[in-house]
């Protein structure tokens, strides 16, 4: 049996402009977090300079943290815009890519913590005075080293993500078979960089940035798709949900 958009059943248009601007603020968020705030204070390799800048800086690595969460939140929105598009493709793949991206997004907020430990150490509490400067500073460092593999893990889940809804995309007929394509080279492009930051450090600095530069290009293309031209109404209108 076809399904139609009904008079009372909110247009795929509407989830994929929700979906698209979701996804903008995370894009946008993403960016100003790791490009603009961490790495303008995080100096690599030397744990004095890093704890330095951010003492000097407190209410930027603040805001920092606090964009990471909205990122996060919209992470959900796009999650169930993507269940509701897709689940006429495949009912239990949309399920799954969700499932993942939960896991993704609860991950990647629990790491937040570790962002929160550098701003503890600073605090001159005084309970803090049974650490010497130098021990603060290590610490401080060794809190960021921490985030950094904990996104590399949640993100192994957004790559696993990013492969079933290429997929879908691929698949839907609603949307252009390139972006089903760029999304699963995104995720595959995920996949090895958080899986060579854990078996292989050397490797991993070795492929960055470049490895991410397709994730780019994928994302940015959904997003932008989704914004200004949505899904086509004639070809959703004629799938059915499996």
């Amino acid at each position: 049996m076809v399904m139609t958009t009904t008079k009372t059943e909110t247009s795929p248009q509407v989830y994929a402009r929700i979906g698209g601007l979701a996804y903008l603020i995370i894009i946008v968020a993403g960016a100003m977090g790791e490009m603009f705030i961490r790495n303008k204070l995080i100096v690599s390799g030397d744990a004095s300079a890093t704890t330095h800048n951010i003492a000097a800086s407190p209410l930027l690595w603040r805001i920092g943290i606090a964009g990471d969460l909205a990122m996060h939140v919209c992470d959900l929105v796009v999650g169930i815009v993507y269940y509701h598009l897709f689940k006429r493709i495949s009912k239990n793949l949309a399920l799954l890519a969700l499932l993942f991206g939960l896991i993704q997004t609860a991950v990647l907020v629990a790491n937040k913590l570790t962002l929160l430990v550098p701003i503890l150490l600073l605090d001159n509490a005084d309970y803090l005075k049974a650490f010497s400067p130098q021990q603060l500073q290590a610490l401080t460092y060794l809190a960021i080293k921490m985030h950094g593999y904990g996104f590399g893990i949640g993100l192994i889940f957004f790559g696993f993500e990013c492969l079933i809804d290429g997929y879908l995309i691929f698949k839907s007929g609603f949307l252009p078979k390139a972006l089903g394509v760029l999304i699963l080279i995104s995720g595959l492009c995920y996949l090895l960089n958080s899986f060579a930051l854990l078996l292989s450090p050397a490797l991993a600095d070795a492929l960055f940035p470049a490895v991410l530069l397709p994730p780019f290009i994928g994302e940015s293309a959904m997003c932008l798709w989704l914004i200004f031209k949505g899904v086509n109404l004639a070809k959703w209108n004629m799938q059915e949900v499996v």
